[in-house]
């Protein structure tokens, strides 16, 4: 799973590709990105399906900070990206939430 980040020069952000792979996605049909920049909302950021099974998402996000995520399969199975720049403890239980830096 890789993360791209490709900063826009003629704006304060930044475009990032979330991916989700095939393996990982484990025969899901759906999958979104829930995170600090959609408000943790679980339906604002889908991700698209290939036809091999993976996901991705693109978003642009504003450069200069650091933003925590997580990837929600089939609405009831969380997930953190192996590829993230960090992590941080969510005040739920023993669950963390990835962190992306731009």
């Amino acid at each position: 799973m890789a993360i791209r980040k490709q900063a826009l020069k003629s704006k304060p952000v930044c475009k990032v590709t979330f991916n989700i792979p095939e393996k990982m996605a484990d025969a899901a049909t759906q999958a979104h990105v829930v995170g600090e920049f959609n408000d943790w909302s679980t339906s604002a950021t889908p991700m698209k399906r290939s036809k091999k099974g993976a996901f991705s998402a693109t978003v642009e996000l504003k450069k200069g900070r650091s933003y925590q995520f997580r990837y929600l399969l089939e609405e009831s199975r969380w997930e953190n990206d192996p590829d993230a720049d960090g992590y941080l403890p969510t005040p739920f239980g023993d669950s963390q939430n990835s962190v992306i830096n731009l």
